[in-house]
């Protein structure tokens, strides 16, 4: 299981060989500084901690990373502490599950967080987006669990898979995907390998092979 750490530039698009628009996300994917390593035998798992960036110097008094993060693998890493993992350890047309905090929204009422229709847009009417009955009458004279409602939005840790990578600058530590990734810009990123590849590609790769 391939990882590597990377920080949210934002979102254009580009044009394939036919002519049609890709909408994709810039990563930089600066290099992964491996600073631990977690074996089978003496941690009882498999991982490698890595971290980027420098905290300012007024806020520290020895070197620390602003960003660190666990990366688990399969088996033992073939790394050591101070190896350092670029852009590269992705190659064009890889699929990668992407992790990070999406946006706050704050608090929200339930139209708008879970898609209420709401109720009727006439003068007369009092209940716009208010929620509503939410209980039952004597039994069980409580609200079930799970009831949707209003509360706060987002700032949650949330993983889109199955990015096609599109591009890789090895020289400006880039990484180019297709499609969104959680989180605002500027935000952190962790970037795995895929766990679930897309069926039409594990087929064409058996496809290949055969032939």
């Amino acid at each position: 299981m391939i990882g590597l750490l990377g920080k949210k530039i934002g979102m254009t698009h580009i044009f394939d060989d036919d002519g049609k628009c890709i909408p994709v996300t810039l990563i930089e994917a600066e290099p992964s500084l491996v600073l631990g390593i977690r074996s089978a035998k003496k941690n009882g798992y498999t991982a490698l901690q890595i971290g980027i960036g420098e905290k300012k110097k007024k806020r520290k008094n020895k070197p620390k990373k602003i960003f660190i993060k666990e990366i688990r693998l399969k088996e033992d890493p073939a790394f050591k502490i101070g190896d350092l993992i670029g852009a590269d350890a992705f190659g064009v047309g890889d699929y990668v599950d992407v992790t990070g905090t999406s946006k706050g929204k704050g608090f929200q009422g339930g139209v708008k967080r879970w898609g209420w229709a709401g109720g009727d847009q006439g003068h007369g009417s009092m209940h716009h987006r208010r929620v509503g009955s939410i209980g039952a009458s004597s039994f069980p004279s409580r609200v079930h669990k799970g009831k949707t409602m209003p509360g706060h939005m987002g700032s949650e840790r949330k993983t889109v898979q199955n990015l096609k990578v599109i591009m890789v600058d090895r020289g400006n530590n880039l990484l180019i995907v297709k499609g969104a990734v959680p989180g605002h810009n500027k935000g952190y990123l962790i970037i795995r390998e895929a766990r679930k590849k897309p069926k039409k590609v594990e087929e064409k790769k058996a496809k290949a092979e055969k032939e």
